[in-house]
């Protein structure tokens, strides 16, 4: 009977886990978080009033104890957490990176629009200074730029 409830647990865990690190945070997923999250608050409750419930559930799926049963529950939920705090975690990654290069690009000097600006005004300045950027305060054309 052990080998019955060690196949379903393994079950439980692959099935949940690649449910959880297949999608984003849709609609679906957040339904069967907050499913999972209402299951274990209900069972932990019936746990704490009903201990005897608890074993004799576990007696019923195959384990020895209550105790073990819920150790057992507590690895598939520690799973799905690792699993999911994951996810986000690569998702907050991927959006920080777009971000930074977006950041990054719209902030670069462009040397073909101070070119673009001399070739139309030829007798004002040969080189237009850039715009300061957070805070710098603005050079004069014939002051050396520093890196």
């Amino acid at each position: 009977m052990i080998i019955i409830v060690q196949i379903v647990l393994v079950i439980v865990v692959v099935i949940f886990s690649l449910v959880l690190v297949r999608g984003g945070s849709n609609a679906k997923h957040m339904a069967v978080r907050r499913i999972m999250v209402m299951l274990f608050a209900i069972s932990a409750v019936m746990s704490i009033f009903f201990p005897t419930l608890l074993s004799q559930l576990a007696r019923l799926v195959g384990v020895g104890r209550g105790v073990d049963l819920m150790l057992y529950a507590f690895i598939v939920s520690f799973l799905v957490y690792m699993s999911t705090t994951h996810q986000r975690f690569r998702q907050t990654e991927t959006t920080l990176t777009k971000l930074s290069r977006r950041i990054a690009l719209d902030e670069a000097e462009r040397p073909w629009e101070y070119a673009q600006a001399a070739a139309e005004a030829p007798g004002e300045r040969t080189r237009q200074t850039p715009p300061a950027v957070h805070g710098e305060t603005p050079r004069s054309a014939s002051e050396p730029r520093h890196a």
